[in-house]
């Protein structure tokens, strides 16, 4: 279900930036790039570290061990922490543009 629902967000989120680029400066529009690189660097870790998770407990039995589950609990930390600093640098890169108008 996870391989479904995340390819689905990030079209959706592609979808709704291109339609907000036309009314972004150059200015917002790079450091939402920033954001967005922040973002996805955030993911590609979380990811990683819910792979070790997964190895540590290859039995497919519904059952998670408690180091399985500590290592899914720290990659959702790291993504939630990446989601906050991104957000963090779109909003101070809106207002920053909202500034300027």
């Amino acid at each position: 279900m996870k391989g479904i629902i995340k390819p689905a967000l990030l079209a959706s989120a592609a979808v709704f930036s291109i339609s907000l680029a036309g009314c972004d400066s150059k200015q917002e529009n790079a450091a939402e790039d920033k954001a967005e690189v922040v973002r996805e660097s955030a993911d590609q870790k979380a990811d990683a570290m819910e792979a070790a998770a997964d190895a540590k407990d290859p039995q497919v039995d519904g059952v998670d061990s408690a180091a399985e589950n500590a290592q899914e609990d720290a990659a959702a930390a790291v993504r939630a922490s990446g989601d906050a600093k991104a957000d963090a640098m779109e909003d101070r890169a809106d207002k920053a543009d909202k500034a300027l108008e």
